[in-house]
This record gives C-alpha cells, structure tokens and sequence, in this order.
C-alpha cells in the first residue's frame, strides 16, 4: 500500500489549511472589532502616581477646564502634561504647606519635571489623535459648533473615553479601550467617523 500523498493531494491539504487560516484571521478580527473579545486591556488600570493629583478637586470642585493643563489636546495627537509652570501658577500661593506642594516647588526650582505614570495604554500601533476627536465630538455636543467648545463642552468630549474625570480622586483608565470598543463608537450614525483600518493603523 502507497502511503506517499499524491502531488494533487499534498495541493488539496495545503489549500485546505490556507483557507482554515485566512478564514480564522478573518473571525478573529470580527470578534475584536465587534467587541466579542478583548485581550489585554486595563480597564481600572490605576498606577501609582509620585503626587496625588485629584481631578475631583481641579476639575470637579474648582471646574477648570480641562485645557488650562492640557494644553495641546485640540492642537496635537497627544493632550499633553502640564508643565511644572503650569502648577505654579496656582500653587506659588495656593497650599504651599502641603508636603506634596512642596515637592512641586523643590523641582520647579531645580528645574526638574515631575515623572508622571502614564494611564492610558494603547499598543504602538495604535495611533489616536487627540484633536481630532476633540474637534468631532466638542462638535456634537454643541448648539454652535461653528465657535470654539466651551469647557463643559470639552469635558463632556473627554467623559466618553476618560470617564467621569471630575469624580476621579486619583486618575484610572475608565474604559477598555479596546479596538471594538472604538469602532463601535465611530460605527455611531452621529460620529459621521470612518471605520477603514488606515485610520488608526498607518
């Protein structure tokens, strides 16, 4: 008895599993862009950060806008982290007893930046732009989105992926953040948002 595969045969099994395995990446990519799945995201990721900032306080009970530290969120891909100078405006009088205040004006002074824990985790070949999504949903949220969003409008735009930062004491990763998780929200009538892979893998 022949044990030997047929050439024609050796064809069928290899266009057999070539289809098993383009037929798998094809599902499994429905499933993360369906948010069937999700692998590896932070949702509550919260690290340890070296000064307690509270959002409760800057933006829930003092209501800044969220633009005043982030100065680059309707500019550039990234919101950015406020400089020390930034801090310092307020706290050159503001609780300058405080041990954590303190450690704020030691570095401002040595002209040191304060290392901030990044929160917010997305893989590398993610890229998000800040600003456009800023742009777009100050946009939705507005009455008369031909001026520039109020704070409130802002905020309401950073609460749908941030969460209800007001309330935050400490900042935490709200949401997964996962492919599925986005391209449900631009699949939204009202986003008017593409949903071509180009857009946020280039």
């Amino acid at each position: 008895m022949n044990h030997k595969l047929s050439s024609r045969n050796k064809k069928a099994i290899a266009a057999l599993f070539f289809f098993f395995v383009l037929f798998s990446l094809a599902l499994f990519v429905f499933l993360l862009s369906t948010n069937k799945i999700r692998l590896a995201y932070n949702n509550d990721y919260q690290p340890d950060q070296p000064i307690p900032f509270s959002h409760a306080i800057h933006v829930g009970q003092y209501q800044m806008d969220c633009r005043y530290c982030h100065t680059a969120v309707e500019e550039g891909r990234h919101a950015g982290v406020p400089s020390l100078d930034i801090c310092m405006n307020c706290h050159l009088t503001v609780k300058p007893d405080s041990p954590y205040i303190q450690k704020l004006v030691e570095a401002y002074g040595n002209n040191q930046p304060i290392v901030w824990e990044k929160v917010h985790l997305l893989p590398d070949f993610v890229k998000f732009n800040h600003s456009l999504h800023i742009k777009a949903l100050s946009g939705r949220f507005s009455q008369t989105s031909h001026l520039p969003p109020s704070g409130d409008q802002v905020r309401k735009t950073c609460t749908t992926c941030h969460g209800k930062v007001e309330n935050m004491k400490i900042m935490y990763q709200h949401e997964s953040l996962s492919m599925g998780w986005c391209v449900q929200c631009h699949r939204k009538e009202e986003s008017k948002a593409p949903i071509d892979c180009s857009t946020c893998h280039y």
